[in-house]
């Protein structure tokens, strides 16, 4: 299970995800700018719930949750995973 909150910034976006797996949890904040979510996101997307689930669905793809940075920028995916940008913006 995936949940996340967002809170609007200047910059904006503050979001907290949290993965339950069976019996683990993990928490991660995560920055996504205005740019992030106009590139990445979905047409009339104006909130960054959906692309964050999407992120986290290819993250944990790739890794498991305890892997997953506790507090990252969302552009910094794509230094560890060079195929993040274009699997965003097919979806």
């Amino acid at each position: 299970m995936l949940s996340v909150e967002c809170v609007p910034t200047r910059l904006g976006w503050d979001c907290d995800v949290e993965i339950v797996d069976g019996g683990t949890r993990s928490r991660h904040n995560v920055r996504v700018s205005r740019e992030e979510l106009e590139r990445w996101g979905r047409p009339g997307e104006e909130e960054p719930d959906g692309l964050l689930r999407r992120s986290f669905d290819f993250l944990l793809a790739r890794e498991s949750p305890r892997q997953i940075l506790k507090s990252f920028e969302l552009g910094v995916v794509g230094r560890y995973f060079p195929e993040f940008d274009e699997e965003m913006r097919r979806e």
